[in-house]
Order: structure tokens, then C-alpha cells, then sequence
């Protein structure tokens, strides 16, 4: 799960709980297209300082549980990551973009919750996994690790 983040002068563990519905809230959402989701996502780990501790899919909507660092606001991972995840998706799938009438493939809003790092993380994972009627854990880190940044 989540670790304390240790740098010169602070030590934060920040946890969000993250909500994006696909446009139109159309049913994109296939094992091709969780697929390139994960690794895009894996992708952005490695290059920006989030952490995707959990991702999982709805017919029609993604759940992220991410962990970052204090100089990230919450505006600037979502943007981050629907932009990367969207440029991608639509790119590597074209079925996507036919159902999108070859639109934008997230809606302009989103849902964000900080999660607490003693007790709520599980309750978080609990009730992301009893949302909709076909949810599907496409990502999960548990690693007893320090997030990586550097």
C-alpha cells in the first residue's frame, strides 16, 4: 500500500481517491482498453511524481486510488492524467472513438477524496470495488515500498 513520503524537510503521505466517467458516460470500457489504461498509467509513474496505488474499471467510469507529493495539486493530476491516459487510449483504440462520435474521451468533470493514510484506505478500496455492477481491478500495488520519485 501507501508509504510515508521522507524528504529534507517533511514527511507527507498524500492519497487521493480519484473518479473519472468516459464521455457521454458510454460503455468503453473492454480488455483491450483496460490494458493500454494500466500500462499509460504505469507509464506516467515512472515519469511524474504519482503514484497509482489501485485502478479499476466500470462499464463506464475509472476509479484511481494515487499517491502524490505536496507540490502536486489535485487539478494537476487530473490533468495529467486524463490528458496522457485520453491521447493514448484514442490513439492505440479506434473502436473507442467511434463510440465517441470522435470526441474527447473523458467528461469535463471528475470526482476527488482525500483518503487517510490509518483506516480509510481500505474502506476507500472496499467501496470503489462496490460501485456499478461490473467492477474489474485491472491495477493494484501493495508493495511495502517507499514511493519512488527519484
Amino acid at each position: 500500500m501507501s508509504d510515508y513520503i521522507h524528504k529534507s524537510h517533511n514527511v507527507t503521505v498524500l492519497l487521493y481517491h480519484l473518479v473519472f466517467p468516459a464521455k457521454y458516460r458510454r460503455v468503453v470500457f473492454d480488455e483491450k482498453v483496460d490494458g493500454v489504461l494500466k500500462d499509460v498509467c504505469l507509464d506516467i509513474e515512472q515519469r511524474y511524481r504519482i503514484k497509482f496505488l489501485e485502478i479499476g474499471t466500470d462499464a463506464d467510469r475509472v476509479h484511481f486510488l494515487v499517491q502524490s507529493v505536496p507540490t502536486y495539486t489535485v487539478t494537476k493530476i487530473v490533468i495529467t492524467i486524463k490528458s496522457l491516459t485520453a491521447r493514448e487510449i484514442l490513439k492505440r483504440c479506434p473502436q473507442v472513438k467511434k463510440k465517441l462520435w470522435g470526441g474527447e474521451f473523458w467528461t469535463d468533470g471528475y470526482f476527488a477524496s482525500t483518503v487517510g493514510k490509518h483506516g480509510n484506505e481500505d474502506k476507500i478500496g472496499a467501496y470503489v470495488k462496490s460501485q456499478g455492477k461490473a467492477y474489474q481491478k485491472i491495477h493494484a500495488d501493495y508493495a511495502d515500498r517507499q514511493l519512488e520519485l527519484f
